[in-house]
């Protein structure tokens, strides 16, 4: 199963500086990011309750996700993200260029 194909999700960046980049995503239902790579660290927090589905190449992991709940993950992963419920879901994404100092 491959998420080719499926509409795709709508990126807005709301800050994108030297520090960090700020991106909130919205997806309709079956809607995915498409392959991609992040090049930092990034947290995400979820806006809406979610039923997301996660492609790593090889597996594709599903998780019942509520509003205000996040989760962190490392640069360097090659992923696709899909919304797998009937209903529209958000979330925001910062990316850590480096250290605020």
């Amino acid at each position: 199963m491959s998420f080719d194909g499926c509409p795709s999700a709508v990126p807005t960046i709301q800050t994108d500086d030297e520090y960090i980049k700020i991106t909130r995503w919205d997806f309709a239902p079956g809607a995915a990011t498409g392959w991609h790579t992040h090049a930092w660290p990034y947290i995400v927090v979820m806006l809406t309750d979610a039923k997301m589905r996660l492609h790593d190449g090889k597996n594709i992991t599903e998780a019942d996700l509520k509003a205000g709940q996040a989760y962190k993950r490392p640069a360097g992963v090659t992923h696709d993200v899909m919304n797998g419920a009937d209903a529209p879901m958000a979330f925001i994404e910062i990316e850590i260029k480096r250290p605020l100092s």
